[in-house]
């Protein structure tokens, strides 16, 4: 049996939406582009809008693919019903960088849908496992790659 990928249902419906994009508009898109390129060249190996054609598509159902396994194995957390004070799944957290005194907001997420950049992070990455089972006013230390950083939590909120 395949493990299941915790999410959000932000995350799943996110999910859900990119499935739908990619099957019913990008699928017939390109089996179009497709079709156009074999009409314009008939001649397969030299037609090099086929070949381009013919590559996004394989892209494209690869990520439909990986969709529709990650959509089989979601397990929705609904974050709205989680409360408390310990820092776990869904939740989102405040904290301050011990070194340069600035601050960071950031919610513990399922894999799938991670963007540090959005400041969602993903709860098997280093700073949500040291953070997980902690609560505010902890400091956290964390071994990233870029080297050791010094958290202390300044709140702990539970976002919809």
């Amino acid at each position: 049996m395949m493990p299941t990928l915790p999410m959000t249902a932000a995350g799943h419906a996110a999910l859900n939406d990119e499935l739908a994009d990619r099957t019913r508009i990008k699928r017939p898109h390109l089996a179009e582009r497709i079709q156009q390129a074999i009409a314009d060249e008939p001649n397969l190996i030299e037609n090099s809008e086929y070949q381009a054609a013919l590559g996004e598509q394989r892209l494209n159902e690869a990520r439909i693919a990986e969709l529709e396994s990650k959509l089989a194995r979601a397990e929705i957390i609904d974050v709205s019903k989680l409360s408390g004070e310990t820092i776990k799944f869904g939740a989102t957290v405040t904290l301050t960088d011990q070194d340069t005194g600035e601050e960071r907001i950031c919610q513990i997420v399922g894999e799938p849908e991670a963007d540090p950049a959005k400041g969602k992070i993903s709860f098997s990455s280093p700073l949500a496992r040291a953070l997980i089972g902690r609560f505010k006013g902890s400091v956290v230390a964390v071994q990233t790659p870029g080297g050791g950083k010094s958290y202390k939590v300044e709140q702990v909120r539970w976002l919809p």
